[in-house]
Order: structure tokens, then sequence, then C-alpha cells
């Protein structure tokens, strides 16, 4: 006779889990207590800390709670499905991506000057997150200096112009081959590193951009930069009050209208669209061409992807190449639109920003990284009043993404050619 015992897995006991509670709780102290609970004050002509334990405490007892009552409610979570973007048929695909572009192009004529600013700079970030994209998502080459090839593009227009007088469009060009030189360059030292080596040289390859511009200062400047930068022009016609040469016409002088500074600021947005959708168009044809399968390969083997016959070293310079020339356009044009450029522009929370943009997108879904770019900046102008806890919302977002979103906000779809 043989009794069948069926034994389930034991859950954790109470004091376990009061133990795993109260190690929450003090670290949750020690990371809240510098944030929340002192507070540098003026008193005067004195400084002092003030201190706010109530903040501490109920972080702290919300912590606590949650951790006690977590088994009880573990396996009981009502999963909820992530909302899926309606399948477009592809005869009425070209009609929304008309629309869309359409919208795009004439909402500024109707918007205030923030809100046109603000659109500026998302476009610059959604052709940075492009290019990454090329390179982490398409390619798998985790970057952590692609602000390096940001801060190339930029100083080649600002250089370009206060030593040789160039214009915009004359140095456009110019700015993205010398970031795709940049990129050429890196991809040698790093052609058989993978993972966090390459990551860590990456790094240090933005960095090093970033010291020489500092140290560098009879050629770029130094700490200050180069200022003075002109903006760019419509074929010709610059939109300034008065012409900058003797002799010159103005935009508004040229058609009759009054001077109004609102057409620069919607001549850069304008650009800066025409911009990330040449960067998109062409990222999109690059991943349906056999370079993109090639990275496709890379990405998910590179033992494989050898012995399919594909040079992995040619693929890795190709991506860095491609991605780095889209981060000199970006900052080519950055550079125009500020007017000046300076080394603290090129830290490395900018690269920071970009992979973030990447990774909360999902890697390679070039949707998913337009609307990360487009949140990450559309938001943080809406909740100033929370600008001090940026960085920490932002790491608690990434956190939350990693745990039940990996995938990214748009996951990456595979193209599928069905043979009939």
């Amino acid at each position: 006779m043989s009794a069948a015992i069926s034994s389930s897995p034991a859950r954790p006991g109470w004091r376990q889990n009061l133990a795993h509670a109260l190690t929450a709780t003090v670290l949750t102290a020690v990371v809240v207590t510098p944030i929340f609970g002192l507070h540098l004050e003026r008193a005067g002509v004195r400084t002092i800390i003030a201190q706010h334990w109530s903040n501490v405490a109920w972080a702290c007892l919300l912590v606590f709670i949650a951790q006690m009552l977590r088994p009880l409610l573990a396996g009981r979570g009502v999963r909820l499905p992530w909302p899926k973007l309606p399948a477009i048929p592809a005869r009425q695909r070209g009609v929304w991506i008309t629309a869309a572009l359409l919208l795009a192009v004439i909402w500024p004529f109707f918007a205030g000057r923030n809100a046109v600013d603000i659109a500026t700079l998302a476009m610059i970030y959604v052709m940075l997150g492009l290019g990454l994209n090329v390179v982490v998502g398409f390619a798998g080459l985790l970057d952590l200096g692609f602000v390096g090839f940001y801060a190339v593009g930029a100083y080649t227009y600002a250089l370009l112009f206060h030593w040789a007088g160039w214009s915009f469009w004359e140095a456009l060009p110019l700015a993205g081959a010398a970031s795709a030189l940049f990129g050429f360059v890196l991809g040698f030292p790093v052609l058989r590193l993978r993972g966090d080596y390459l990551a860590i040289v990456t790094l240090g390859f933005g960095e090093i951009i970033r010291l020489l511009l500092v140290n560098l200062t009879d050629f770029t400047g130094g700490p200050d930069g180069i200022s003075g930068l002109p903006k760019p022009s419509m074929f010709g016609l610059e939109m300034t009050r008065s012409p900058s040469a003797e002799g010159a016409t103005t935009f508004h002088q040229f058609f009759g209208l009054e001077f109004n500074s609102m057409h620069m600021v919607i001549f850069l947005y304008l650009m800066a669209l025409l911009l990330a959708v040449v960067t998109l168009f062409i990222s999109n044809r690059l991943i349906r061409m056999p370079i993109g399968r090639a990275w496709e390969a890379l990405r998910e083997d590179e033992i494989a992807c050898r012995s399919l016959g594909l040079n992995p070293m040619k693929i890795k310079l190709s991506a860095f190449t491609l991605g780095a020339m889209f981060a000199g356009f970006g900052g080519a044009f950055f550079a125009a639109r500020q007017g000046i450029v300076n080394p603290e522009s090129f830290t490395f929370i900018e690269s920071a920003l970009i992979l973030a943009i990447v990774v909360l997108g999902g890697m390679g879904s070039q949707l998913g990284v337009i609307l990360a770019a487009i949140l990450l900046t559309v938001l943080p102008e809406f909740a100033r009043e929370f600008a001090e806890y940026r960085m920490l919302i932002f790491g608690l977002v990434m956190i939350l993404m990693m745990v039940w979103r990996p995938q990214g906000l748009l996951p990456m779809q595979r193209h599928h050619v069905e043979v009939k």
C-alpha cells in the first residue's frame, strides 16, 4: 500500500516576511531621507537644513505595509491586457501617414510659441532616438557615448561658421559626414567587444569628446563654447528684422509681410520635422534591405551571423557609422537653433536620455521611439513644479517599465513575407 503525498511549496512565514518588510523600510529611509527629508533653505544670509521627517515616515509606512501584504496579494492580481494598435491595411497606411504629416505641418500655425518650441525640441530627440535605434535596437550594440556624435555634429557647424563663415546649409552635409567618420573610427576598437565592455568603451568615447571640447580653448572656445551662430535661412532669405549684409533682403521684406518673430519659430519646427521624417524614411528603408537583415542577425546571435557568411566587422561599422550620421545632423540643427554651443550641452545625461527613449519606446520599434521621444520631451514641461525630482521620477519610470513592460511601449514587429 503506497500513499501519494502531494506537497506544495511552503509560503514564507510571517517572521521572514517581517524581516523583508523591515529591510525594505530601512532602505527606503536611507534613500528618501536626503531627497525628501532634508532640504536646504535660505534664512536671511545663512543657509539652513530644514527637516521634513513626515515625508520620510509616510514613505516608510507605505513600503512596510506593501511588503507585509505582498504574500497575500501574490497571484491574485488582475493582469490588464496592454492596449494594441489597430491593424491598418496596407492600402490605407499611406492615407494615414499623409494625414498625420499634414496635421504636423499645419499645427504650428495655430499653436503658441512655447508649444512650437517644445515640439521642435521633441523632433530633435526623435532624430537622435532613431539614430541610436540603429545601433542599439537593430544591431544590438549598447552605446552609452552617443552624445559624442551629437557634439561632433554641433561643433562642426559652429567651427565652420566661426573659422570659415559657412552657412548652416553648407555645413549640414559636412556635419553628418564628420559624425559618421567618428562613428567609423569608434567602430574599430570595439569590434571584438560586446555587452558591458562595449558600453564602457563607448561611455569613455563620449567623455573624451566632451573633455577635448573643454580643453581645446583656442580652437573650440573651451567651457564658454562658440556663440553668435546664425539661424538657418530659407533659400537665402534671413528671417530677421534687418539683413546681416548690406543690400540683402529678409523674408518678410521679400513677401511684403510685417516682421514677426514667430516666423522663425515655425520655420525651425518645420525644418526639424523634415529632418526627422527624412531620418525615419532612411532608417525604415535600411531595415528592409540586406544590411537591415544583417543587423538583426548580428543582434540575435553573432556566432550564427558569422556562420552564415556575414562579416560582423562590416555590420558593426555600418551600424555605428549610420547612427552617428543621424546624430550629426541633429547636432548641427541643435547648434543652429540655440545659436550657441558649449560642452555642458553634451554630458552623459543626454546619452542616458537618448538611450531611455529607445528602451522606453521599444528597441527596434521606430513608432515606439517617436512616441517615447515626444513623451520624455513634453511631459517634463507639464510638471515643472517637480523639476528637482525629475531624475528620480525618470529612474522610477524606467524601473517600472523594466519590470512590467520590458519590451517597451510599442514592441518591434517583425516584417513577414508571405509566399503565395
